[in-house]
C-alpha cells in the first residue's frame, strides 16, 4: 500500500499506519531516522493532521516509533527479545543477540529488608541484605534500570565485587556457590515517570515494561528479588505456550 484510498473500508489512519510500517519493514526508514511530521504526512497523503497524529501515536504505543520532545518522532531500534522459558541474566541475553552489554552501577549498599522484600526473600523484616541498582545498556544505549535485593549468608561480601564489569549471576555461581536454578517473574506495562525517563533517555510518559522477579536456588530458596523498568520501544518478552488436551 502506497496511497490512501478514500473509498476503502479501512480507516484512513489505519491505512497510513500500514504505509509507515511497510516503509520500516522495507528498510526505507531505518532505526534512528526522523519520520516526516504530521503536517508533511497530511500534505503528502491528503489527510488531516489529526489523522496523521492518530497513526503516529498508535505506532509509538506499539514501539515502532519513539518521540523526543522538541525534536520529532523517530524509528525505534530493533527490539531485544528475552525468552521467558530459560533463566538467564541480562549479560547473557544481550551477548546472545550479538550486542555489547554494559552496566553502570547507580548505587550499592547493605540495606535492611522492608516487609514486602522480606516476604519475597522469606526472611525477617529488618534483615541486612545486599542492594544493587544498575543501569543496563546494549551497545552503549540505555535499556533498563534494575534494582536487585540479594540475601544469602555473607552477602555483604558482594560490596567488594566489581559488578560493572562482571555478571552478578556469574559471580554468585562461580565465587559464592549460589546456584540459580529457577525464577518467578511478573511483567506489567506502564508509562515512564520523569526520573526513570531521564535515566533511560526517553520522554516522560513513554511506554515501559516493569518486571518483578524472584530467583531461587536448587533448593527452592529465594536469593534475589529484582525489580526493573525496561524501555518499551527497545525490549520485548517472548514465551511459547501449549494448550493442554482435554480428556474426551
Amino acid at each position: 500500500m502506497s496511497a490512501i484510498y478514500r473509498n476503502s473500508p479501512l480507516p484512513r489512519y489505519y491505512q497510513l499506519k500500514e504505509i509507515m510500517r511497510e516503509r520500516v519493514r522495507a528498510g526505507e526508514w531505518k532505526p534512528g531516522d526522523l519520520i516526516p511530521s504530521e503536517r508533511e504526512l497530511g500534505e503528502k497523503y491528503g489527510i488531516s493532521r489529526m489523522t496523521a497524529r492518530q497513526a503516529i501515536t498508535e505506532l509509538v504505543s506499539e514501539g515502532l516509533f519513539y518521540r523526543e520532545q522538541g525534536k520529532g518522532t523517530f524509528v525505534s531500534q530493533r527490539k531485544i527479545t528475552q525468552q521467558l522459558i530459560h533463566l538467564t541474566g541480562f549479560t547473557e541475553d544481550i551477548r546472545a543477540r550479538g550486542q555489547r552489554p554494559g552496566t553502570k552501577v547507580i548505587s550499592v549498599t547493605m540495606h535492611l529488608a522492608d516487609e514486602a522484600t522480606a516476604e519475597k526473600l522469606r526472611i525477617s523484616p529488618g534483615t541486612p541484605i545486599f542492594r544493587l541498582q544498575r543501569l543496563r545498556l546494549a551497545d552503549d544505549e540505555p535499556l533498563a534500570i534494575e534494582l536487585s535485593h540479594i540475601s544469602f549468608k555473607d552477602c555483604e561480601r558482594l560490596l567488594e565485587e566489581d559488578l560493572e564489569n562482571n555478571s552478578l549471576y556469574r559471580v554468585l555461581e562461580s565465587k559464592y556457590g549460589v546456584m540459580l536454578m529457577e525464577a518467578d517473574q511478573e511483567i506489567e506495562a506502564g508509562l515512564a515517570g520523569s526520573e526513570d525517563a531521564q535515566t533511560l533517555k526517553i520522554a516522560p510518559g513513554s511506554s515501559v515494561l516493569y518486571t518483578r522477579r524472584v530467583t531461587y536456588t536448587e533448593r527452592n530458596q529465594p536469593v534475589e528479588y529484582a525489580k526493573a523498568v525496561y524501555c518499551g520501544s527497545k525490549y520485548t518478552f517472548y514465551t511459547h505456550m501449549r494448550r493442554e488436551q482435554l480428556m474426551p
